[in-house]
């Protein structure tokens, strides 16, 4: 990269606590604005505000779909894509039912990813693979499932599981034909950390430290690649 600009750019910051406040809300879209990220992953409530701070600033609404743990009904994950998207959302990260996948039920995680694409239409589809729970290889299938059957991105991780993202998960999401996007997600709390996923090959960088990461990249000044 030649500039920090483009770093910041990758981030969508993100407000996911239950007991995050609406004035939560109308800061992480100020900070978006102010700093130039990518846009804002806010709860499933707090999406017609997030789009009504962010109408005419060129950033996005991000939302979740399943979250956090993936194991609600296919129909209800499929009604929340709608909704939505109906409610401003410009992408949404929907949480793969890790359990299914586990037990070997590759064909209702098929069908939820391909019903969901359908409803997403033309807007960005991310599939959260929860990578601490899965192994490289079922990282590897997972991956190649959702993006089989449509997913844009890939992420790796809800930052409610047993781990956040990690270099090794990068890698190995690059590493599957045909993927769009990988957002890495879950414990990237400062700047170097933000930049390593993106050496390693992720496009998209979750996390809720998006402030104290852009100070600490504008106090570096001009990046020298």
């Amino acid at each position: 990269m030649n500039d920090y600009s483009a770093a910041l750019s990758t981030i969508e910051a993100t407000v996911l606590g239950a007991d995050a406040p609406l004035a939560a809300i109308e800061e992480v879209a100020a900070r978006a604005v102010k700093f130039g990220f990518h846009g804002v992953c806010v709860a499933p409530s707090r999406v017609a505000l997030a789009a009504s701070l962010l109408s005419g600033t060129g950033r996005v609404v991000v939302s979740v779909v399943g979250f956090p743990l993936g194991n609600t009904l296919t129909e209800t994950k499929v009604r929340e894509v709608r909704e939505l998207l109906d409610a401003g959302a410009s992408e949404v990260d929907m949480v793969m039912n890790v359990g299914a996948f586990l037990d070997g039920d590759e064909g209702l995680i098929a069908n939820e990813f391909a019903q969901a694409r359908r409803a997403a239409g033309d807007a960005t589809l991310k599939v959260i693979l929860e990578t601490g729970y899965l192994t490289a290889e079922e990282i590897r299938r997972a991956g190649a499932l959702a993006v089989g059957e449509g997913a844009d991105f890939l992420k790796t991780s809800t930052g409610y599981g047993p781990r956040g993202a990690s270099i090794e998960d990068i890698e190995i999401l690059r590493g599957i034909t045909n993927v769009k996007g990988i957002k890495a997600s879950g414990g990237i709390r400062h700047a170097d950390e933000l930049l390593s996923m993106l050496a390693a090959g992720a496009s998209r960088i979750g996390t809720s430290s998006d402030s104290g990461i852009a100070l600490e990249l504008l106090a570096r000044g001009p990046s020298s690649g």
